[in-house]
């Protein structure tokens, strides 16, 4: 048993790409639970943004640092000494990948190694997650989730990206983290297609949908019989916290990678989703223009096997289908209605879901 509150509480965390959907999630969820929040980030990478919305700038301190620059990585890992490291910043965008592959290479590739870098110069016991990707394997379109000893690789830039990521996180583990005399513990998780209320990135679903159904317009379709795993944003980053919990407390953790996924039940269609997202929004309008499209390539089928997760670290996703779509509708539909601010209604969404798992079991969620 344990209690996030009494983990974080007055502890230094820093967040790489904190400004991000995801980073904006967890920096509100971590400062709620007491910690000192030290973001460190490019830029905003979207407008508008979670970040900007939520105001929770004012909270937490907030660094524009690129991680490319080993040198001001460094000095801020070095005054700040942190607790625990969460690093989520990246380039994250497939279709952005096959633009502008050697952004993509440099940021997570290089980006990492400067994490992993700055982590080894700190004087003090530090527990750090990393955050890799789903697509970080090699994608062959099989009917079964991926485990995480699985091949590494991938065909488009932004997935052999994460793959390499990967390669450098065991380099350094074993050249400079070995062992339980280690002061730096690293844990590494990879998930993916999450959704939830304040993403707006570019070529992502559920971002094209408010975008598109907010000015009334008809949203256009590229592969509406793509099949993912959706997740809200709050299992994975739950995931995180629980492998941040176990880092402290169980040697043989260490140097582990974990998928967080949700349960197959929770593998969809494109169209699917947004056909559920039809029962939230009002004068929804899509078409299939699949036939016509001819981007990039795109992975059609990915899941993973998040056995390791369960029976290591006690976690499994909580949210159904309907109740993922729900949460993250209603964010939307609260954003463009103003009826309560941003950060108070993000919060509320972070408590629901811990009664959710609680609700459930989950030992991460218990006092």
């Amino acid at each position: 048993m344990h209690n996030f509150e009494n983990l974080f509480k007055n502890k230094k965390a820093i967040i790489t790409g904190h400004t991000g959907f995801k980073g904006s999630w967890l920096s509100i969820w971590l400062q709620s639970l007491g910690a000192k929040v030290i973001g460190m980030s490019w830029d905003i990478p979207s407008t508008p943004s979670l970040f900007e919305e939520s105001k929770i700038f004012n909270q937490i301190e907030d660094h524009r640092i690129d991680i490319r620059n080993i040198e001001m990585v460094k000095d801020l890992f070095k005054n700040s000494q942190p607790d625990f490291v969460f690093h989520l910043a990246a380039q994250p965008l497939v279709r952005l990948s096959y633009k502008d592959p050697i952004l993509t290479y440099s940021t997570n590739v290089m980006g990492t190694a400067n994490i992993l870098d700055a982590l080894n110069e700190i004087k003090k016991n530090c527990i750090a997650v990393i955050l890799t990707s789903d697509k970080a394997y090699d994608n062959v379109e099989w009917v079964w989730g991926y485990r995480e000893n699985d091949t590494l690789g991938g065909s488009d830039p932004y997935s052999a990206s994460k793959g390499a990521a990967e390669l450098v996180i065991k380099s350094y583990i074993k050249s400079y983290f070995t062992g339980n005399a280690s002061k730096v513990k690293i844990g590494i998780g990879r998930a993916g297609n999450v959704i939830g209320g304040g993403d707006w990135a570019n070529d992502r679903i559920v971002p094209d949908c408010v975008r598109a159904w907010s000015k009334g317009e008809v949203l256009q379709l590229r592969n509406p019989y793509a099949t993912r795993p959706w997740q809200h944003v709050l299992e994975p980053l739950s995931g995180y916290l629980n492998l941040a919990f176990a880092l402290s407390v169980d040697a043989k953790v260490h140097g582990e990678a974990f998928n967080f996924g949700p349960p197959s039940e929770n593998n969809h269609t494109v169209l699917e989703l947004v056909t559920e997202m039809q029962k939230h929004w009002e004068a929804v309008l899509f078409e299939d223009i699949s036939s016509s499209h001819d981007g990039p390539y795109e992975s059609g089928l990915l899941k993973l096997n998040c056995d390791k997760a369960l029976h290591q670290l006690k976690w499994k996703a909580v949210l159904d289908f309907e109740t993922t779509v729900r949460m993250t509708s209603q964010w939307y539909e609260n954003f463009y209605n103003r009826k309560i601010n941003v950060h108070d209604f993000s919060l509320a969404q972070i408590r629901e879901y811990i009664q959710i798992a609680k609700s459930k079991g989950m030992a991460w969620s218990r006092d």
